[in-house]
Order: C-alpha cells, then structure tokens, then sequence
C-alpha cells in the first residue's frame, strides 16, 4: 500500500484524466503537474475516455505468466547450492 501522499495512488490515476478529459488542460501540461511522461497521461485520458465507469485502472501486468515448474526450481536451486551461485530459496 502507497502512502497517502504518493504520486500514482488510485487518488491521483483519476485526477490526471480528469484535468485532461474534464477541464481540458492539455496533456503535457497534466503529466508535469502530475510527475508522469506526457505520453502516460495521454493514454490513461483516453482510457478514461473509453472505461470511465472502470477507473482507476491498476498499474500491474495485464495478464498472469505460468510459474515456473517444481523440478526446474528444485534443479536451479541445487545448482546455485552446489556451485554457490547465490541465495539458496
């Protein structure tokens, strides 16, 4: 969980569309109030454009990878072990 005052809390991801789509300040000058790449700020607006009742949208990966299989953990982990390699998990 973020601080109360950080910069990409769920508060702050729907104030920059709202001062781009809302108040119709241009996107460059919302990403620098916002301390954001100018190119972010334009594609969360036209998110909020298309999936307002959505917002905020998360930041994480948009999809889940497969993990990675136990005998290859085990296998990885007895290299490292044997050849000490680093952390041990």
């Amino acid at each position: 969980m973020a601080h109360a005052n950080a910069a990409l809390t769920p508060r702050h991801r729907l104030q920059l569309p709202r001062l781009i789509v809302d108040q119709g300040w241009p996107p460059s000058q919302a990403a620098e109030f916002v301390h954001v790449p100018w190119r972010t700020a334009a594609k969360w607006a036209q998110r909020y454009r298309d999936e307002r009742p959505g917002w905020p949208i998360g930041l994480g990966p948009h999809t889940q990878h497969a993990r990675t299989p136990a005998p290859a953990v085990r296998k990885i982990v007895h290299r490292r072990w044997q050849q000490r390699l680093g952390p041990v998990s």
